[in-house]
């Protein structure tokens, strides 16, 4: 008797393997002839699409099938726009991949709205940055350093609501008093560089370290950006070498600091973060997050970054997934101080 249900249980193991490894292979030929849509919620110019365009030259490698991955941008709204895409309309199969400013996330949390999306709904498969945003102003401006904007007017340009270059300028004007005034309606980052330039503004907020050494190496080099403050929970350690300040011996309400800790510690940590819609199979989903995993660490894709002077800090996707879970675990108090200080 024995002997007979030993039989049966070796059996049963057996199948269950069989069946287990057939999954696997179904979802591994699932990939193979298929187009990936790598769908970037901000503008065609800005730090995220440059991260994108990256990433989709490199991804299809580790994924079994080799799929071809298109990139292509679907700006507006802060990122509501492609968020509410991902959420709503875009295939539930694994086919799309999102990437979406921080503050898309973050703004739901906010508003309190989740009619269009829920960010904790989305699966996340990857993290590939930790940024941190700058102030900053063009070299003919009269505000050189972060004390100049205590105590003087100073044009600040932003793109439109919900956008990290005018939730950030709001923020760091009503958390420290900076004397910004706020001009929206710039469509990205190169409309708000020619703008700069012309002394149309005199500079900008919101705008990532890593991404401005990219779009703008010229600018660095010749000295022509003034850095005025770096939103950062820790002092960059190349800001910190050129004397970019952080903002919190500004910040004189405790209130002000913890909610302005929210925002810029949730943006640190979920940088440039992707995602999948809810409901993607699992079995998909664990296929792109080991994809993520092994590009990230890829020789060939971290050679081209470096070239780009791009900086990739890798994370998994149930990091990230933590990152959102705890923003959204923080108090009400906290929150309502974020949303009154984030609005122009």
């Amino acid at each position: 008797m024995k002997s007979r249900n030993a039989k049966i249980g070796v059996g049963a193991v057996a199948a269950l393997a069989l069946l287990v490894s057939g999954e696997r292979a179904i979802a591994n030929d699932f990939y193979a002839g298929k187009t990936i849509n790598f769908i970037v919620g901000t503008d065609v110019g800005g730090g995220f699409s440059i991260y994108g365009r990256l990433l989709a030259r490199h991804l299809g490698r580790f994924i079994p099938g080799a799929p071809t991955i298109v990139m292509k941008n679907m700006p507006g709204a802060g990122g509501a726009t492609a968020s509410s895409y991902f959420y709503r309309i875009a295939p539930k199969d694994g086919t799309v991949i999102g990437s979406v400013a921080p503050n898309a996330i973050l703004g739901r949390l906010l508003d309190g709205n989740v009619s269009q999306y829920d960010p904790a709904k989305f699966i996340y498969l990857a993290g590939a940055e930790r940024g941190t945003r700058l102030c900053m102003t063009f070299e003919h401006s009269k505000t050189k350093t972060f004390a100049d904007a205590l105590r003087q007017r100073t044009v600040i340009g932003a793109t439109s609501a919900g956008s990290p270059t005018r939730e950030y300028a709001a923020m760091v004007k009503h958390a420290t008093g900076a004397q910004f005034e706020i001009v929206s309606g710039y469509k990205g980052p190169p409309d708000l560089f020619l703008a700069m330039s012309r002394g149309e503004i005199d500079g900008v907020c919101g705008l990532d370290w890593t991404a401005l050494k990219s779009q703008q190496p010229d600018w660095l080099r010749d000295k022509k950006l003034n850095l005025l403050v770096q939103a950062s929970m820790a002092p960059h350690p190349e800001l910190a070498k050129l004397g970019v300040p952080v903002p919190w011996p500004f910040i004189k309400n405790d209130t002000d600091r913890r909610a302005v800790e929210v925002m810029v510690g949730f943006e640190q940590a979920f940088g440039k973060s992707y995602l999948v819609p809810p409901e993607t199979p699992a079995d998909r989903v664990a296929i792109l997050r080991k994809a993520f995993a092994a590009v990230l660490k890829d020789e060939e894709f971290l050679a081209e970054a470096a070239k780009l002077r791009i900086e990739i800090t890798a994370q998994s996707g149930e990091e990230v997934q933590r990152v959102v879970e705890r923003a959204y675990a923080s108090t009400p108090d906290v929150i309502e101080r974020l949303r009154k200080i984030v609005e122009p």
